[in-house]
């Protein structure tokens, strides 16, 4: 059973999205998933989004590190500008291919990242974050 029913999924590989987003729906059909390719598009829509202190919707989202233009690492530092009230309402998850111990220390370093998991998002990977959350 998943906590939320809204995902965020930013990564620059559209195949990575899709498989993201059919995994999602297979355990659950009714949720709300919303796929960038562009991290800045993806700060601009939880700005509007998650802003509002009358909606009480939360969001997970899944965070690819190595994407160009803006990469993983610059999206959590715009993301930390945020009001607490929306950091409150995103739970970023990494989802990275990145197996490197220096970006896992960093990730785990960073306040508003949950965890750090590695490509593909699968159903075990999923129920790993829906404990997380529910423990939360």
């Amino acid at each position: 059973m998943l906590l939320s029913t809204r995902f965020i999924i930013i990564d620059d590989d559209e195949i990575n999205n899709m498989i993201c987003a059919v995994t999602l729906k297979k355990i659950s059909a009714d949720v709300n998933i919303k796929t960038f390719l562009d991290p800045a598009a993806a700060l601009a829509h939880i700005a509007a989004d998650y802003a509002n202190p009358d909606e009480d919707h939360k969001a997970i989202l899944f965070l690819d590190l190595s994407m160009p233009v803006m990469n993983g690492w610059d999206f959590l530092q715009r993301f930390n500008q945020f009001d607490t009230a929306i950091k409150d309402r995103v739970k970023i998850y990494i989802l990275s291919s990145s197996d490197d111990r220096r970006d896992l220390d960093k990730a785990k370093s960073d306040p508003n990242v949950i965890d750090y998991l590695v490509k593909p998002l699968t159903r075990e990977t999923i129920r790993q974050v829906t404990e997380s959350q529910n423990k939360g």
